[in-house]
């Protein structure tokens, strides 16, 4: 294992006031001040994916990760005022960019063609992932990201979701890139799963892969009216059926999901899930999916068959990989013009739409 010791140094300016507390404290004036850092560092060609450099304030994480990385840390840098954010990452067809997008679980179309100044900052935290990832892919290889001030100025749950979204997207292969978070947070270390931890407080290195908590849910069926919460976020239109039976998942007593079902037209005990929105703070570890996949057992425990349509890349993606459901139709053009005239059925014309069964 490599040893790493860096010494940085800075001026000093004398001045009165310098002296005064030089006077007043007992602070010796050197001509520069100096600072000192040793510490074991990981090979860069070891097999690992995920890295934690983590300390208070001034232990010397920036100092280690600059020196250690070089130009591969992510400098923070404005976005521009009045593009949306799809159009920020480059000339990379758009299935690529909504793909990060997603990886990083930022999955909401509503706000990809928003500017970046006006997203929540949960969905700015993203969307600088998604940066960051994207001008990795374009460099040298090994593809690797160092990324400074890791959730430092957001809400500690959106921190942990956060986490756990792109680590999950790095050990899946959905980001092709490895990660090493440079934050004096604590609290995200179990939630990256970390393949090893530099420790600035201690000058500690270990190699460890912590297990992320599990994530409990309360799933109950609710009045239409919690539907305002997450309304804006579908990537729909906001409307909601009056018939539909809907669903709420709590997570630590706060919303962060909800579900609605109505009857397939046509078909005796046969349901389908209209809507399905997880907030945009706890977006990318599959939260929404779960909630689908517990209101469909639900319905089944009913005698009924149930059925999801979608065009979002996320949830076609989720249900082309798992066992429990399966694919029942591709329509590259969205719904039949027959369909379309049905009454209070709200269809996808022009919209390339798969359908899937649950099976359990």
């Amino acid at each position: 294992m490599p040893h790493f010791d860096v010494t940085v140094t800075c001026p000093v300016h004398d001045s009165f006031r310098v002296q005064q507390v030089a006077g007043m404290f007992d602070v010796p004036i050197a001509q520069r001040a100096t600072e000192r850092f040793a510490v074991d560092v990981p090979e860069l060609g070891d097999d690992w994916r995920i890295g934690l450099i983590v300390g208070p304030s001034g232990s010397g994480k920036s100092t280690i990760a600059r020196e250690l990385f070089g130009d591969r840390l992510y400098p923070q840098r404005p976005w521009p005022e009045e593009r949306a954010v799809v159009d920020c990452l480059g000339e990379r067809p758009i299935k690529e960019i909504t793909g990060l997008f997603t990886a990083v679980g930022f999955s909401s179309p509503p706000s990809w063609i928003k500017p970046y100044r006006v997203l929540s900052g949960g969905e700015r935290f993203r969307c600088d992932l998604a940066r960051a990832m994207a001008e990795a892919s374009c460099g040298p290889e090994p593809r690797l990201v160092a990324f400074d001030e890791f959730t430092s100025v957001v809400d500690r749950n959106v921190a942990r979701i956060g986490s756990a979204a792109i680590a999950k997207a790095i050990r899946a292969g959905r980001i092709a890139c490895r990660l090493v978070a440079v934050t004096f947070h604590y609290d995200v270390a179990e939630w990256l799963e970390a393949d090893w931890v530099l420790d600035m407080a201690t000058a500690t290195f270990t190699r460890r892969c912590l297990r992320r908590p599990g994530i409990e849910l309360e799933i109950f069926r609710c009045e239409r009216r919690a539907w305002s919460l997450f309304a804006r976020h579908h990537y729909l239109s906001g409307r909601l059926s009056a018939v539909a039976r809907c669903f709420l998942a709590l997570w630590r007593g706060v919303p962060v999901a909800f579900c609605a079902t109505v009857s397939l037209i046509g078909r005796k005990n046969r349901r389908r899930i209209s809507r399905i929105v997880t907030l945009p703070d706890f977006q990318g570890i599959g939260i929404g999916m779960s909630v689908a996949e517990a209101v469909a057992e639900l319905h089944r425990a009913e005698g009924h068959r149930v059925n999801v349509t979608a065009s979002h890349p996320a949830l076609i993606g989720h249900c082309r990989r798992s066992p429990r459901w399966r694919a029942v139709a591709v329509r590259k053009t969205g719904s039949s013009k027959t369909e379309r005239f049905i009454h209070n059925y709200h269809g996808s014309p022009g919209r390339a739409v798969v359908s899937f069964e649950y099976v359990g």
